[in-house]
């Protein structure tokens, strides 16, 4: 069967590790089912989303953070365009990242956290979602060290206060206003290790095969789905693919409706070396392996590239 992986992680990972690795190299996606993140917190998290989002926008656009490249707090509409694109995304967000304590050798380059006083409870509510997310996370990293032949914590200490960011998105019901040639997300390719992506049932997502032809993603309610980002391809050249995906706009009655999701990019240690790793580098290969570079190096290098560095 070659098609996109759907895997229950309440399985033991050595029965779904290749299973994964084989749809992670294929397609860069898989999806994941009774992953352990809460239904109740997701419900939750998804209220006070949903309550930000209303909240009138000078109040919002005070939790923008100048010079902060929307690493934290409130990025409004009109901000972000994929690298490339030549009109600006149709949506708005909000990033939550990792609190560090005060004095950690990681704190030059993670800011502090900003919270809405305003929406009751969002501050618990999304750094609990922030804890369940990186549990998740490090559950599929050790199947994917499993399938790339390594012992399953292998990546433990490269992730460990990682620079990882939480985003509640916001895509508005589309005007008749919206720029010609606009969509909700342009065609772009993740920056970070993996990413976990809650809120895919709505349709729209989609991504680019090999063969150049746009696969929508099929999302079971209450499913996340997983995508490999530039790092992770990076660190095994390319033998698990970043692929190019996009949110499209949707035609009819859900054109009418705002759509919400929350994606956690997973992120290395800011000074962790991503470097190939030796199995995934052949002399067959068509091209010579990436040059090693820091994960922080790499991330301002790509966000210079979409506008938000």
């Amino acid at each position: 069967m070659n098609s996109i992986a759907s895997v229950s992680l309440a399985q033991p990972l050595e029965t779904i590790a290749d299973e994964l690795g084989r749809s992670f190299s294929e397609y860069g996606f898989a999806v994941v089912r009774d992953h352990g993140i809460p239904q109740a917190l997701i419900d939750e998290a998804e209220a006070v989303s949903k309550a930000f989002f209303a909240l009138p926008d000078p109040v919002k656009r005070a939790y923008r953070i100048e010079g902060g490249g929307g690493a934290r707090g409130y990025t409004p509409f009109g901000t972000e365009k994929a690298k490339d694109a030549e009109v600006f995304d149709l949506k708005e967000f909000w990033h939550v990242g990792r609190d560090l304590p005060a004095g950690h050798p990681l704190a030059e380059y993670m800011a502090p956290n900003i919270w809405p006083d305003e929406v009751e409870g969002f501050h618990e509510t999304m750094a609990a979602l922030f804890a369940a997310f990186e549990q998740t996370g490090a559950r599929v990293l050790e199947a994917i060290a499993l399938h790339l032949g390594r012992p399953r914590d292998f990546f433990a200490a490269s992730v460990e206060d990682g620079n990882s960011v939480m985003r509640l998105l916001h895509y508005p019901p589309l005007g008749d206003d919206a720029p010609e040639g606009a969509i909700r997300a342009a065609a772009h390719g993740d920056i970070n290790t993996i990413t976990l992506l809650l809120g895919a049932e709505e349709a729209g997502l989609e991504l680019l095969t090999r063969q150049g032809e746009w696969l929508p993603i099929p999302a079971t309610p209450g499913a996340l789905v997983i995508n490999v980002g530039d790092m992770l391809e990076r660190q095994t050249n390319g033998r698990l693919r970043s692929t190019t995906h996009r949110v499209v706009n949707p035609r009819g009655e859900a054109a009418k409706r705002s759509r919400y999701s929350m994606p956690f990019f997973l992120h290395f240690r800011p000074d962790f070396l991503i470097e190939p790793l030796p199995e995934c580098v052949s002399a067959q290969d068509a091209a010579p392996p990436p040059e090693p570079i820091t994960a922080h190096d790499f991330l301002m290098q790509r966000l210079r590239e979409i506008n938000l560095a």
